[in-house]
Parts: C-alpha cells; structure tokens; sequence
C-alpha cells in the first residue's frame, strides 16, 4: 500500500486530497496544526492524524521519518499547508510578510528537507508542493502571498531537476482561486485590511466563478499520475498563465486594471 503525508490536511485542498487518494487506497496521514478538524476528517476516510506545525523543522521532520518507519516507505509528500494574506501594500505590516513566509515557504521548505532525503534513500517518491497562479502571474493586493508563491514554484522547479536523475519527482501545484475556507480568513492573527475582509468577494470579482475543490483535488492527482511539473487549473488559470509567458507586459497591464476595478468597488473610493 503506497502512503501520503499531507500537511494542510483538515481543510480545503488538503482535505480534497485526504478524501480522494483515501478512495484509491493510499495510506494517509492527514497533518494539520487544528487537530479538532484534523481529527474529524480522519476520521470521516478512516485516516491517520498528526498534528503539525509545519514551522516547527524537527516536528516536520519526525513526523515524515515516523511515517516512513511505521509504512516501510514515504510515496507522497503533500507540502500544502499555507495561508492568506490580503491588502494592500501600504497596508501591510512586517508581521504579515513574515507570517507569510514562516507558513507559506519555511513551511514547505521544511517539507522538502524532511522528505527528500528519505525518497532519496529509497529511490524513489513524489514530492507535490502547493504554490498559486499566483506564483505564476502578478497577483496584486497579496504582496506577501504572491511572493512566496513564486519561491514555492522557483523552489519545486529547480528541485525537480536536480531530483529526476534520483528517481524522485517533484510537482508544483498552481490553482486559481479556489473555493475553500482560506478565502474566509485571509490575515489570520493579524491586523485586518480592507481587501483582507472581502477576500471571497475580490476573488469572485476577478476569476468569476470559485473553482471547486474535489475538481481540483482530482486535477492534482491526475498530474501527479502524469508527473506534471506544473499543475495549473482551472482553465482560466492556464489561460492567464499562458498570456503570461506570451507578454509580460500585456499581463501587468490586465492586473492593473483589475487593481482599478477593485479599489473602485472598495470600501474607500474618495481618490476616485
């Protein structure tokens, strides 16, 4: 029986994944630092539950070697906890960039130097980080989470290469916006934002339509299965990703305009 971590687990994506390779038969242990929910969605698939703190290093990385001890082997490693961080960037603190890149890159950094190591030793296993299309395109009024985003990306990119010749695949998952509890508690434990306290709004007003979680759960695994190095959807996500690589410029001129857009539906519109 091949096995998972995922970190993340008792929410949103990693709840879909959880619920999803629980159905294909794939021992997973479900990692998350809210243990009541943790434990609940356990529970629902017949799981196992760790609670984590995926910013503490050697907790990351008992747990993965626990695993590994426990099954004989580590197949997949899903680095998908994170957060959200909203507003604009006058409005943010030190303390939402540094949040940000605590959860968001320290988080999955300390995925991938807990895993590898072990996939290396055994010769094989699939390392899947959770990035964002905001990884891939300017993503305005999340400074903060854009930024770590793209490290996430540039990281499991650079990763998979050196990886590949090992045996060990790395993927990196890019979705749209998503329609998960994230959206509802943007800035956790710190100071509010305007945009921070509309996220679900913001996010419909520039995608259109949220994109379903368990559509996404099964996109992920389907490109895992393909050894996708990039896992970007839903369609419109690819879309804006494909204008990217085409222009540049043409593609900061499409976000300025949704900046436009968004702070003339905000709450403050007297510089308008």
């Amino acid at each position: 029986m091949k096995t998972a971590v995922i970190t993340g687990g008792a929410s949103g994506i990693g709840r879909a994944l959880a619920r999803e390779l629980s159905l294909r038969g794939v021992a997973v242990t479900v990692a998350d630092l809210d243990e009541t929910a943790g434990r609940q969605v356990a529970a629902e698939c017949g799981l196992a539950f760790a609670p984590l703190d995926v910013c503490d290093a050697a907790a990351v990385a008992e747990l993965y070697g626990r695993v590994m001890r426990e099954h004989g082997r580590l197949d997949f490693v899903f680095n998908n906890a994170g957060i959200a961080i909203g507003g604009a960037a006058e409005e943010l603190t030190l303390a939402h960039w540094e949040k940000a890149v605590d959860v968001n890159l320290r988080g999955v950094v300390h995925g991938v130097h807990a895993a590898y190591p072990i996939m290396l030793e055994q010769g094989s296993g699939h390392i899947v980080n959770t990035a964002s299309l905001a990884g891939l395109v300017p993503a305005p009024f999340m400074l903060p989470y854009t930024t770590t985003k793209h490290a996430v990306v540039g990281l499991s990119l650079a990763l998979r290469a050196e990886a590949a010749p090992r045996g060990v695949r790395v993927s990196v998952v890019c979705p749209g916006f998503t329609d998960t509890p994230l959206l509802d508690h943007a800035n956790p434990g710190l100071p509010e934002t305007a945009l921070g306290n509309r996220a679900r709004e913001a996010a419909v007003r520039t995608q259109g339509r949220l994109y379903p979680v368990e559509a996404l759960a099964r996109d992920v695994l389907r490109g895992v299965a393909r050894n996708r190095a990039l896992i970007v959807a839903p369609a419109s996500g690819r879309a804006a990703w494909r204008g990217m690589r085409l222009s540049p410029a043409a593609a900061v001129r499409a976000a300025t305009l949704a900046v436009r857009r968004l702070r003339v539906s905000g709450p403050d519109k007297s510089d308008k």
